[in-house]
């Protein structure tokens, strides 16, 4: 397993199999790359799953374990199944969606060898989620977290990214989750510098604090320091007395060094280019034609260069984020 400067070993990839989606989500940073939707046909920049395939081979080699694909949406992918079953089987599978497509797919997917799915859902209303989406596909998604439920593909994790636009619907989201079981909730940290819009931001810890007190639970992950809060445990809620109750994870990485030191994923842009973070564009290395050899030697560059994007790329100076001198320009390989 390859390890970088810092000491992070990779144990993971995340790959993005396109661009394009059929949401416009507000606060969409597309996997760092900003705005670069593209139409819905299949792109000829997209990696081809024998492309994709041939990557995951060669980091298995270097001991990578888990694959997380992503989008855009990844499910727009008509071989989507494919490549997941085309997977090592040495790989940890799962996928990011916005589940409008988990509705007739799911079982396939979970049979191709997909093990869990997060879902993005920021609200548990019908006019609040098209308000937030640009998408009239409530009703879909919410079909289709049950179809991954019924197809095995649990627990299925919610993806809500907490800003300006959605904080009012965190209390809804919690006791959703708190009264569905299967279903966790994952509270992601609006991240201004990768959309451009600093007004959205919130103070996360208001949400902490808030959870803190209605939690039954309150668990501290080794990984990024990560709190959990269980909630309904006391409820019962399947009549019996006892139940597990909803987990409800913060995903704060803005102001906490911990979250970056415990990194252990390079990412895959769709047009094949690795980044070691996903906050940084200027450190994009191109696998070229995409042989072993060059997938393997740019994965070694990766690595290599990988740096923790807040307390090293990023450092405070008189209480602002500023920008490393050390690091502003890392080696990059283009074909």
């Amino acid at each position: 397993m390859l390890e970088d400067d810092f000491g992070r070993e990779v144990s993971g990839v995340r790959v993005s199999l396109t661009d394009r989606c059929n949401f416009d989500c507000v606060y969409c940073h597309n996997e760092g790359l900003g705005d670069t939707r593209g139409p819905m046909d299949p792109q000829d920049d997209e990696m081809t799953a024998d492309e994709v395939v041939r990557f995951l081979e060669v980091v298995s080699e270097f001991g990578v374990r888990k694959v997380k694909f992503t989008g855009g949406e990844p499910m727009l992918r008509g071989d989507l199944e494919e490549i997941i079953e085309r997977t090592p089987d040495s790989m940890e599978v799962s996928m990011t969606t916005n589940g409008s497509f988990l509705p007739g797919r799911a079982e396939d997917l979970k049979a191709a060898g997909l093990e869990r799915v997060n879902v993005s859902q920021d609200a548990i209303d019908p006019d609040a989620f098209a308000e937030i989406t640009k998408s009239g596909a409530y009703e879909k998604v919410i079909e289709g977290v049950e179809a991954a439920l019924d197809a095995g593909l649990d627990p299925v994790k919610l993806n809500m990214v907490v800003f300006e636009h959605t904080a009012g619907y965190v209390e809804g989201m919690v006791d959703h989750v708190a009264e569905n079981p299967g279903l966790q909730l994952q509270l992601i940290e609006y991240m201004p510098e990768l959309t451009g819009r600093p007004e959205w931001n919130i103070d996360i810890e208001r949400v902490h604090d808030w959870l803190e007190e209605k939690a039954d639970r309150v668990e501290t992950r080794e990984m990024h320091n990560r709190r959990r809060y269980y909630v309904g445990e006391e409820s019962g809620r399947d009549g019996s007395g006892a139940s597990e109750g909803g987990m409800v994870e913060i995903v704060d990485p803005v102001e906490n060094p911990n979250f970056c030191a415990n990194c252990h994923r390079v990412r895959v842009t769709h047009e094949g280019y690795l980044k070691g973070c996903l906050n940084r564009n200027d450190d994009l290395r191109s696998m070229g034609e995409m042989s072993r050899e060059e997938i393997r030697e740019t994965f070694r560059e990766t690595v290599a260069n990988r740096v923790p994007y807040y307390g090293e790329y990023m450092i405070k100076e008189d209480g602002e984020w500023v920008v490393n001198d050390d690091y502003i320009d890392a080696p990059v390989t283009h074909s």
